[in-house]
């Protein structure tokens, strides 16, 4: 059984945050969900917490115990941290080390395995920055889900839609992330 940290970015795909933590539980591992501030446009507290049969944090200064420092306890009581859907501006944090929020303070203080699965616009997915940000984070030893190519809900088309849950827990999976019940 693992124990999963799931920071879940703004962004359209933050609806599948749902089905993957229904398949973690399903597999009988324990998830820990964090809500952006964007992600909050696309899923609800409620709905995260009753999927994952836990407290959902949402700020940093919502913490009960942020006085002894609960940021840090919260990103080392993980196996490790997946980022999902992980937006351009998470993925650009991430890559210049800010912390301004409760997700950006966890990934910063952790001293666990990071993954993302990155989802957003092609043309964002294809922008140079975008594309550092992706390059800086794997160099700094973040694995990274490959987006999808397809329809995306703007209607363009290309690399950048967020995979489908169970082959996210797939390649959780094969890659070590995850073990069985």
């Amino acid at each position: 059984m693992a124990k999963v940290l799931l920071i879940v970015g703004g962004g359209i795909a933050a609806y599948k945050s749902l089905e993957l933590v229904r398949l973690f539980k399903k597999a009988g591992h324990e998830v820990t969900p964090v809500l952006t501030r964007g992600g909050e446009h696309f899923v609800t507290p409620m709905a995260l917490g009753a999927l994952a049969q836990s407290e959902v944090h949402t700020s940093l200064w919502e913490l009960k115990d942020e006085v002894e420092m609960g940021h840090i306890q919260l990103s080392r009581s993980a196996d490790f941290i997946l980022v999902c859907p992980a937006t351009a501006d998470l993925l650009a944090k991430m890559a210049a080390g800010i912390a301004d929020d409760l997700a950006t303070t966890l990934l910063l203080a952790t001293d666990k395995k990071v993954v993302v699965a990155p989802a957003m616009n092609v043309r964002m997915w294809q922008h140079p920055a975008t594309e550092r940000s992706v390059a800086q984070l794997k160099i700094d030893g973040v694995t990274v889900i490959d987006p999808d190519e397809g329809e995306m809900a703007c209607g363009e088309f290309g690399p950048g839609r967020l995979p489908q849950p169970d082959a996210i827990v797939d390649f959780l999976t094969k890659n070590g992330f995850l073990g069985t019940k």
